[in-house]
């Protein structure tokens, strides 16, 4: 019967029809009546097509705002979908957003480089393609994400402060010099720079929605995201902090998401 659905979705495929597959549920067992839709994106900026999956809150997503939460490295878009997540999401009843979980490949860092215009395709593409599919409201956009996510949330609301009514970066993957950075984060220390986030915020916030930072006492991005949270709270930044008990990992994220999602519902309005 899988064989059988296969071929039939790749025939659908060769003929060129766009498709839209329901979610196979991995990783939560309800999704307390929220929409869970896969749909291919051909990105014109990144010259290829990529899996993008978006989650509408029970009731639809007409008229919501809109999350874009990026997830970590070596990751799957919609690796933080879990039942907490769920219950999350149903708890804020008619002001649950809509959800984004856009694709970042294995490493992207979510940033322009040579492999391809990943922060560009996000800005440009995903999120305009998810507010059409979603009908969701355009004028309020969330940012957040996980790890390499949390650093893309941070890079693109510095890019385009105007463009997002929150940004959250959840155990972000910070640095203080490019020679600390795991390979395949950046090109080389000329790109680190330009997207040197906590260099960036020296002096003055490059934010103009809230913000929101949170990390484990036992994350090795610890210190790093503690630097950029102070730096933001002494240029004046609205700014929310939090040092919780925890490693850097999914047990962690999972125990938070309640508080992730109140934070962008409450920010976005």
């Amino acid at each position: 019967m899988r064989r059988g659905l296969a071929l039939a979705l790749l025939a659908v495929a060769a003929a060129g029809i766009w498709v839209v597959v329901r979610d196979a549920r991995r990783g939560y067992k309800d999704d307390r009546g929220a929409s869970v839709t896969r749909f291919p994106l051909r990105s014109r900026l990144l010259g290829r097509s990529l899996e993008e999956v978006l989650v509408a809150p029970a009731g639809g997503g007409r008229g919501r705002p809109l999350l874009v939460f990026l997830h970590g490295r070596s990751a799957p878009p919609d690796s933080q979908l879990s039942d907490s997540f769920f219950q999350a999401l149903v708890a804020l009843g008619a002001k649950a957003p809509n959800v984004l979980l856009a694709n970042g490949g294995n490493h992207s860092y979510w940033h322009d480089r040579r492999d391809g215009r990943w922060g560009s395709y996000v800005l440009q593409e995903a999120i305009p393609a998810a507010v059409a599919r979603l009908r969701a409201d355009p004028r309020r956009v969330a940012v957040g994400g996980i790890s390499m996510g949390g650093f893309g949330a941070l890079d693109l609301a510095r890019i385009a402060p105007h463009r997002f009514c929150a940004v959250g970066g959840h155990s972000a993957a910070l640095w203080f010099q490019g020679g600390d950075t795991p390979q395949g984060a950046f090109d080389d220390a000329a790109d680190f720079e330009r997207h040197d986030v906590i260099a960036r915020a020296q002096g003055h916030s490059p934010y103009r929605a809230p913000v929101w930072l949170d990390v484990g006492t036992e994350d090795p991005f610890l210190q790093a995201d503690t630097a950029l949270a102070k730096e933001l709270r002494a240029d004046g930044a609205n700014i929310t902090f939090h040092v919780w008990p925890g490693p850097h990992g999914s047990s962690y994220w999972h125990r938070h998401i309640d508080e992730y999602l109140r934070f962008y519902t409450r920010a976005c309005g």
